[in-house]
């Protein structure tokens, strides 16, 4: 099949290409978000092809995978089509909802020809999708391999826009934890933070790297914190856990189906996940096993496999 999808996030879009499909992905002239083209910073197989606006009025499109709340109307305007109507479409929800927790109504509520599919089933559940049919395809990660070593004794923490998203992300409990465990924060727009944060240099590095480079740092990093409070189940979690990496974090939207017993630390109580910082930065022996647990149970639940096998199915659904 032709199917067409905007390059919005490039880790869950790696994972998706991997199938056996064509995928158009829309690229304009400056290359802006409706228009990104293919990944720079992540490896996509020749199936990913670039489609010009005009390119797209006359290509052959046997599915659209909508994520924005405008790309509706965008695929209407480059390709002359209705998706759900002239061509099956699904419409891929990433986040949870960021107004109410429980009673956001989702931006494609109000119709039934295009199915939502959430990333989570907490999502699922918590978005209002009034007449929209639902579903739920959980991440998938493509392996990046066992590259855990934890040689420095840091906790990695992964986050976008730290100091804008503020308690979203957890960044208010950063401090704390730097007392603990010196941090390496690794993302976009994190220069300043130390700063932000009235830290020292040494106990809160950052640093924004390319997708290839940022795995090989992360593993060196003794643990990985995720002390997010309300976005979607972050992919970062998954890389961290299938790099090997023991994980403490927040019990916070779907963390704890994510983290099973002994693969980490999962609470929301400040003091047992310091403890677990503390405990992992004295025994890199527990860490170690920690960290092969964790690869063990990602591996099983959000292996790249099982996540074409489960696309595989809904596209056939959608299009027959």
């Amino acid at each position: 099949m032709n199917i067409l999808v905007w390059h919005v996030h490039g880790s869950w879009l790696t994972a998706f290409v991997q199938g056996p499909h064509t995928y158009l992905v829309p690229v304009t002239e400056d290359r802006g978000p409706d228009g990104l083209g293919r990944a720079v910073t992540w490896d996509w197989p020749g199936s990913v092809r670039e489609l010009t606006p005009g390119e797209l009025r006359d290509a052959d499109i046997d599915l659209m995978v909508l994520q924005r709340p405008h790309e509706p109307g965008l695929a209407l305007r480059w390709t002359g089509r209705r998706p759900g109507r002239d061509v099956p479409a699904v419409y891929v929800e990433h986040n949870s909802p960021d107004e109410s927790p429980e009673r956001q109504l989702h931006p494609l509520a109000g119709q039934s020809a295009v199915p939502v599919v959430h990333v989570t089933h907490f999502n699922r559940l918590m978005w209002d999708n009034g007449r929209a049919p639902s579903e739920v395809v959980e991440h998938g990660i493509v392996d990046p391999g066992p590259l855990w070593t934890g040689t420095e004794p840091h906790a990695a923490v992964v986050v976008n826009d730290p100091v804008r998203r503020g308690r979203t992300t957890g960044t208010d409990l950063l401090p704390a934890f730097a007392r603990c465990a010196p941090l390496d924060v690794f993302g976009m727009r994190t220069e300043g933070l130390a700063g932000h944060l009235g830290l020292p240099p040494g106990r809160c590095r950052t640093r924004d790297l390319p997708q290839r480079e940022l795995h090989r740092e992360m593993a060196r990093c003794r643990l990985y914190l995720h002390p997010v409070r309300w976005t979607s189940l972050g992919l970062s979690l998954l890389e961290a856990m299938f790099l090997g990496m023991p994980v403490v974090a927040l019990d916070t939207t779907e963390v704890r189906e994510a983290v099973p017993e002994g693969a980490g630390v999962v609470s929301n109580r400040l003091d047992v996940l310091q403890d677990a910082v503390r405990a992992f930065l004295a025994d890199p022996a527990l860490a170690r096993r920690t960290g092969a647990a964790a690869r063990a149970a990602a591996r099983a639940r959000y292996g790249e496999r099982r996540f074409l096998d489960d696309w595989e199915r809904l596209i056939k659904e959608v299009t027959r």
